[in-house]
């Protein structure tokens, strides 16, 4: 009887999946001809001219919101933007720009850049491009102004603050641009070493390479962190590259799986330190490539991961050409590290009624097992190995970074000492500090402390409700009085950490962002947990062989 079931079942099987199917293809047919003549109807009948371009874009992007938000349309023009992304390289000047008081300025040239080069500056306010003025216009219409051929000049005018001639030109001969994926690398302590990576583009892990071998010329380098906070990832071969540093030739480190396709993904070359201590520093920008690093190494317990929860991406996107060089960015597989845990924390193909879709909890999430036995989760990011919380703004410095109060008096005390001071000892003296106070406060700047809002809304309810009574408005107006925000309390109590802070940017005009991050992780609390942990037996405590029964060890499932 059996034998009669069995192949029964198996047809039955094979005719609804033939049904659906076919039912599928049909409803996809009649969809495109339903658009196709919906759009030939408004075409032909609509009281106005449409700009069909905008209307295919706008339709399509609502399309894919329907599916995740990394499958992405990209049209010839954004092309360029997708491609600097993957590959960190464009032709241009080199320099990061932001919109500011109705211009655009360059807010920090790039490294050894052909701005850098020309001279420009953080904080030149750039007026013209070519004969163009640039008064009112975006970021992205400056941009375009600024790229070109590499050989071409571009002939900038710009309006430099704080010092005596501010009208000043250049030309600068466009090239093309690689940015640096690696700012920063350097011994924290005489035993430790420290690498930034910001993003896996086609040269990080040249990068890494280059800096792992200018710190194994430190006789005393015996340890190093990783910090991969910020890192909202990339390309997926550059992450497999630079886990061949730590491990084996050979090792398995990522599976990929969708659409009935699988790959593995191994090392390819000989580590360069297979065995040294390692900790990777992760935090809620951890995200796609950079997870799939810090996740590996944590799987085959090769370091320790201190910081915050990781951001939980657990798909790959590739790239398809359409039509009139469009390019459709598609989500085509998940990715799986050692244990065998997906990371992905928001599960796009259960969406609640209003189309959200709620991040997984913790309770949902299933136990897997490291190398050594250690267990770890699926479905919600990584979870560090110690947790350390990053340092957060109050709201005085917020506003002052918010309103560009800190990136203006750096450019005022750039003018003012030409010379600067050298890096290990650079800081903001008592004295420095006092003519930023003076600065900020002469700027009038107004604000609202996270306290202020609280009691507006207070007032509010109180209206709302009816309690308003004269008493009590001379009582929140007495209130409001004494705790609302006032600048120069403010600037002196949270005097430490603003000038924590303002050390850093005045930093990014004498040595770039590599001598911001230099003055930064000084007094990062999570750096400094990570020092303690790898100068430690703390390191081999938190990766010691567990005793769990085999059948657990491995990877596999409970």
């Amino acid at each position: 009887m059996k034998r009669i079931i069995l192949p029964i079942v198996a047809l039955t099987a094979i005719s609804l999946g033939v049904c659906a199917k076919k039912s599928h293809d049909m409803a996809l047919q009649r969809n495109l001809k339903t658009f196709n003549a919906m759009v030939k109807t408004l075409e032909e009948n609509y009281v106005d001219s449409i700009r069909i371009d905008d209307a295919f874009k706008a339709a399509s992007n609502a399309m894919l919101n329907t599916v995740d938000p990394y499958t992405e349309y990209y049209t010839a023009d954004d092309r360029d933007a997708l491609m600097k992304m993957t590959t960190g390289e464009y032709a241009g000047i080199g320099s990061y720009i932001t919109e500011y008081d109705g211009y655009v300025c360059i807010s920090q040239p790039m490294e050894d850049s052909p701005a850098a080069k020309a001279g420009l500056m953080p904080g030149d306010r750039i007026v013209k491009v070519d004969t163009v003025a640039t008064k009112g216009l975006k970021n992205a219409d400056v941009s375009k102004l600024l790229k070109g051929t590499p050989g071409t000049d571009v002939y900038i005018e710009v309006n430099r603050p704080y010092v005596a001639d501010s009208l000043l030109s250049f030309t600068v001969t466009r090239e093309k641009v690689t940015e640096k994926s690696v700012p920063y690398f350097g011994m924290v302590t005489p035993k430790t070493g420290f690498i930034r990576l910001n993003s896996y583009i086609m040269n990080s892990p040249q990068e890494i390479t280059e800096a792992l071998d200018s710190l194994k010329k430190n006789p005393e380098f015996s340890g190093l962190i990783l910090d991969l906070r910020g890192n909202g990832g990339g390309l997926v071969e550059s992450a497999i590259d630079i886990l061949g540093n730590f491990l084996p030739k050979g090792t398995q480190v990522l599976r990929t799986s969708g659409n009935g396709k699988e790959r593995v993904y191994k090392t390819t070359h000989n580590p360069i330190f297979p065995d040294l201590p390692l900790v990777v520093l992760t935090d809620g920008g951890t995200a796609s490539a950079s997870e799939i690093t810090a996740g590996a190494l944590q799987d085959l317990d090769r370091a320790v991961l201190v910081g915050n929860r990781s951001f939980g991406k657990g798909l790959v996107q590739t790239t398809f050409p359409l039509p009139h060089d469009a390019l459709l960015k598609v989500t085509v597989s998940k990715y799986y590290i050692p244990s065998g845990r997906l990371i992905q924390a928001l599960d796009y193909s259960r969406r609640n009624p209003d189309g959200s879709v709620a991040r997984t909890p913790d309770s949902l999430t299933n136990v897997y097992y490291t190398t050594r036995g250690r267990e770890v989760r699926d479905g919600g990011g990584l979870q560090p190995d110690s947790v350390v919380k990053n340092n957060t703004y109050s709201d005085i410095l917020y506003n002052l970074v918010t309103k560009n109060k800190i990136f203006d008096y750096a450019n005022k005390y750039r003018a003012t000492h030409p010379q600067g001071m050298p890096l290990d000892k650079l800081e903001v003296s008592d004295e420095d500090y006092a003519d930023f106070t003076e600065f900020v406060v002469g700027s009038g700047m107004k604000y609202d402390t996270s306290f202020d809002a609280l009691l507006k809304e207070v007032r509010k309810q109180a209206e709302e409700q009816g309690y308003m009574t004269a008493d009590n408005d001379s009582i929140l107006t007495a209130i409001e009085k004494s705790l609302g925000s006032d600048l120069e309390r403010d600037l002196q109590f949270k005097k430490n950490e603003i000038k924590d802070y303002l050390a850093e940017e005045i930093a990014t005009r004498y040595y770039g962002d590599g001598g911001r991050v230099a003055v930064e992780i000084r007094k990062d609390p999570v750096v400094e947990a990570a020092i303690g942990i790898i100068e430690s037996p703390e390191y081999n405590i938190i990766l010691k062989e567990s005793a769990l029964p085999a059948k657990v060890q491995k990877g596999k499932r409970k």
